[in-house]
């Protein structure tokens, strides 16, 4: 189970504030490329469920994830979500985006749970696009803050996330530093995820 605080900010000014705030925290900045996939006959969403390959597109050593992620639900700005992800070789990774039958021929342990517990057939998977994601990394009071810029094809969402296992406390902090500094935020209702699927900002 993955716990998570999502906050979300209003516009670009509000992420260019935060950014600057935390600049002496910066450790790391990731370009990634996210890509869903769904069963041919809709197994994986009328369950709840999301398969999803992430690309960190930071360099010429790209690095692949894999996960399933399952029964996602956001109350007050903390997200739950059952999460399973493992490492995929890129090339792999890239030749399964193109093709996503290619995903049935792959032995992996996610795989082979999506396609036993969540019975996907031999029409195997289908891709349902993506988006672009710039996340950068701040390590700060004890936590590590990520504020991303979610691009979409129908515009732009911007976020704070921190996972933890005190989300009430680590929720109390942010929005303490985003009230200090006259930062606009609200609650994140919904996942990237659901945002893409509904096709507009939330």
């Amino acid at each position: 189970m993955e716990v998570e605080v999502k906050l979300r900010l209003p516009d670009s000014t509000a992420h260019q504030k935060v950014l600057s705030l935390l600049s002496p925290y910066h450790t790391k900045t990731h370009h990634q490329r996210n890509t869903f996939f769904d069963g041919a006959c809709g197994e994986l969403s009328t369950r709840r469920a999301v398969l999803r390959l992430r690309f960190y597109e930071n360099s010429e050593n790209v690095k692949c994830m894999l996960c399933l992620k399952a029964k996602a639900v956001i109350i007050d700005g903390v997200s739950r979500v059952e999460e399973d992800e493992e490492e995929l070789d890129p090339k792999i990774g890239y030749e399964c985006v193109s093709n996503p039958r290619q995903l049935m021929q792959v032995d992996t342990r996610v795989l082979k749970r999506a396609k036993e517990e969540f019975h996907v057939g031999e029409e195997g998977f289908i891709g349902l696009g993506g988006f672009k994601n710039v996340r950068n990394v701040f390590e700060w009071n004890g936590v590590e803050l990520e504020v991303d810029e979610t691009m979409y094809e129908f515009g732009t969402c911007y976020e704070i996330e921190c996972e933890s296992l005190e989300p009430e406390k680590v929720k109390a902090m942010i929005e303490a530093l985003l009230k200090e500094n006259d930062i606009d935020y609200s609650y994140s209702e919904v996942s990237k995820f659901a945002t893409f699927r509904a096709g507009k900002l939330p």
